[in-house]
């Protein structure tokens, strides 16, 4: 009985809580984008670390204002000044610029835009709210506080947030070292001519390469293997002792020249075999040595679809992700096109997700959905899950969708 694709995924990350965790490494700030913070990130000082002015404008006590609404102006504040030897006399306002220090006794900042300069001092035009344009310490960030837990993904903003609060290095998980091959003798390298009227281009190996720099791997490539069962063990064994995943295409089907499935059972073992999910039925997972292992299909969309769904996120929790960040953004739309779906496996075609004239979400599909159109992929922007007990679909009905993340994009 085949694996339904919620056991399947389940057993995968299973293996990966299982897995030895990666060791960690301190590496500068601006080599970080991506990758994934190996210990809580603690704050060393407050921000803002000093109560600033959010506006251009005039510091001002209320009692001051209660008496007038025209202050004499005593001293200018720049951002960067050094205020504890300011002298700022009752009855007066003083002129302050963004990001300059307030000083303890004022009560608001009042944009220059609600004042006009007179002869007398400046005029406060509107009624002034005690707090108004003061940035206080520790208002984004309190000294001593997390800013971001282990497993957090520094991003563009991340790496943003701690340069402002003084961070130049980060501490890391080590990026998860991943070989990667094809398997068949119809495969031909990229750019070399096709011999023969079976050979076909080794698209899948360049589709996961890309896939795994998108998420942070050190890729050993171990080119193409022919269908041969002694070479297939060689390329398996130099994987597992090199990596700490092994991933092939092709090779996990039934035919007679598929040899990976039969060579991963000799050197170490399945733990699954086909799984109730389409594109994507034959595909392999198991453990050589250390190294876990998935085997892919051979088919480009089937390779793509697995990967996604299965694979990304089995790198991601090797990689140091927690569990919650590994569930799928997933909603209900309305379909726009009738569905062809048989019952008996979960189906994951190719979708464009877009807002009718009415402003409302609804999906259409992007035609063919075999696994060899790549062209579906091309034109979509998510996945329309149709479960496996499922039937055809009207146009009309609910259907759940999955928008792409970033690593189809």
């Amino acid at each position: 009985m085949l694996l339904t694709f919620a056991q399947a995924k389940q057993k995968i990350l299973q293996a990966a809580l299982a897995a030895k965790p990666l060791n960690s490494e301190i590496i500068p700030l601006i080599q970080a984008h991506n990758r994934i913070s190996a210990e809580a990130i603690i704050s060393p000082i407050n921000m803002p670390r000093f109560d600033n002015s959010a506006m251009d404008g005039y510091a001002v006590r209320m009692a001051d204002i209660e008496k007038s609404t025209t202050l004499p102006l005593s001293a200018t504040i720049l951002a960067g000044d050094d205020i504890r030897s300011l002298h700022w006399p009752l009855g007066t306002c003083v002129r302050i610029m963004t990001g300059a220090p307030v000083p303890a006794d004022a009560d608001a900042v009042v944009m220059q835009e609600q004042t006009e300069t007179t002869n007398a001092g400046i005029r406060f035009l509107e009624p002034i709210k005690s707090g108004s344009n003061i940035r206080r310490i520790g208002e984004d960030v309190k000294q001593g506080s997390e800013v971001f837990a282990q497993g957090s993904c520094l991003t563009i903003p991340t790496l943003s947030t701690l340069a402002t609060l003084g961070f130049d290095k980060v501490r890391v998980f080590k990026q998860l070292k991943v070989a990667v091959f094809s398997t068949g003798n119809e495969l031909t390298p990229l750019g070399d001519s096709l011999t023969g009227n079976g050979a076909i281009y080794d698209s899948n190996r360049f589709t996961l390469k890309l896939l795994l720099a998108q998420l942070n791997c050190e890729i050993i490539d171990l080119g193409i293997i022919p269908d041969d069962p002694v070479k297939i063990k060689q390329a398996l064994t130099a994987g597992s002792n090199q990596a700490d995943l092994v991933i092939t295409s092709g090779g996990v089907s039934v035919g007679d020249a598929d040899f990976t499935k039969t060579a991963l059972a000799e050197l170490g073992h399945i733990n699954f075999w086909k799984i109730a999910m389409k594109p994507g039925k034959p595909f392999a997972f198991g453990q050589i040595g250390k190294a876990l292992f998935c085997g892919l299909p051979g088919n480009p969309v089937s390779t793509l679809v697995t990967f996604y769904q299965l694979v990304q996120p089995l790198i991601l929790a090797l990689s140091g992700y927690p569990q919650t960040a590994l569930q799928p953004l997933s909603f209900k739309v309305t379909t726009t096109n009738k569905l062809k779906k048989s019952v008996g496996r979960l189906d994951f075609q190719r979708g464009t997700l877009q807002t009718n004239s009415n402003g409302e979400l609804e999906v259409t599909t992007t035609g063919q959905q075999g696994s060899h159109i790549t062209q579906s992929f091309n034109h979509a922007n998510c996945f329309i899950v149709l479960e496996q007990e499922q039937g055809n679909v009207n146009a009309g009905d609910l259907v759940t969708v999955e928008p792409f993340n970033a690593l189809l994009k």
